[in-house]
């Protein structure tokens, strides 16, 4: 996934609501020139690859987003990590670059995917 996915996947989220290809290209266009093509086809691939749906509108489309910015952010570091010869490696360097709190950010998230200190104490307690 590209800067420029990036820049556009951002103006979908940030309105909240279906936009056209010309909505996201006006809004570009005060950053850097670009084409409406261009912004079509970035919208086209987006859609094929399931982070936003489309709805015909005349002859055009409205797009919106299909998931959060936080699954996005997640698939693209399962993206990056994924393409790495040395995912374990590649982890250690992606820690070392964190701040503090993504750290206790990083931590948060363990607790929450691993569940309970003592998995299973309940089950146990109810063996006796």
């Amino acid at each position: 996934m590209g800067e420029l996915e990036d820049s556009v996947m951002t103006r979908v989220w940030k309105w909240n609501r279906p936009v056209t290809v010309r909505e996201v290209l006006e809004d570009l266009q005060q950053e850097r020139s670009i084409a409406y093509t261009t912004v079509m086809t970035v919208l086209d691939n987006l859609h094929q690859k399931g982070w936003v749906r489309r709805e015909a509108e005349g002859r055009a489309y409205r797009y919106e987003a299909v998931s959060t910015r936080a699954a996005y952010a997640a698939a693209l570091m399962n993206e990056a990590w994924s393409q790495s010869d040395n995912p374990a490696a590649a982890l250690v360097a992606f820690f070392g670059m964190m701040s503090e709190e993504q750290r206790e950010a990083l931590n948060d998230a363990m607790r929450i995917v691993q569940g309970p200190e003592n998995p299973g104490s309940a089950e146990r307690g109810a063996e006796r």
